[in-house]
């Protein structure tokens, strides 16, 4: 999927992730929410023919973020477990180096909660996976302020639509999202 995805291409990529990675049932969320579905991350972020496209877009989106904000991103970020081959993939095609912030800190080695390099006063931009209040991207926006940098964008794969773009946009972060809920065919 180039740059310029056709509207057909995102809704067959939207389609597809909808085929392989929504579950129906009763679901608690990280949120601690109950859900009806559960749009399991792992079941497409692990799927090359997903996540090619998907880096294609988040590209996209990207560059239309730091437009937008007329900034330069210096670093994209990505939190454990499931950010993490989404940042890399979009850290592949754009070119753009990345992080990854763990959720908790490691009781052994560095001791870090931010893996790689992050210098203080670069504009990151976080790739989320899934997106319902927005906790666990606010969370790792935090980590990256606390390294002296600035969070100026998270972008979702998915918005569940419940609450994470007012959350972000609260903490005057930019957001934004590849897909929501009723691109991928979900209506309650």
């Amino acid at each position: 999927m180039e740059a310029t995805a056709s509207r057909s291409d995102r809704e067959k990529l939207a389609s597809e992730i909808a085929r392989v990675a929504l579950l129906r049932g009763t679901f608690t969320l990280r949120s601690g929410r109950t859900s009806s579905y559960y749009l399991d991350k792992y079941l497409f972020s692990t799927r090359p023919e997903v996540l090619k496209p998907l880096a294609d877009l988040f590209a996209v989106e990207i560059a239309g973020v730091a437009s937008r904000l007329g900034v330069r991103v210096d670093r994209l970020a990505g939190a454990e477990l499931g950010g993490i081959p989404l940042v890399t993939a979009a850290s592949m095609k754009t070119g753009l180096p990345c992080v990854f912030v763990r959720n908790q800190k490691k009781d052994y080695g560095t001791a870090k909660r931010l893996e790689g390099v992050l210098n203080a006063g670069e504009a990151v931009v976080i790739v989320e996976d899934v997106a319902t209040t927005g906790g666990q991207a606010l969370e790792a926006a935090g980590v990256i302020r606390e390294s002296g940098a600035r969070a100026v964008a998270i972008i979702a794969t998915i918005d569940r639509q419940e609450g994470a773009r007012e959350a972000i946009e609260r903490a005057g972060i930019a957001f934004s999202a590849l897909f929501t809920k009723a691109d991928l065919g979900i209506h309650e």
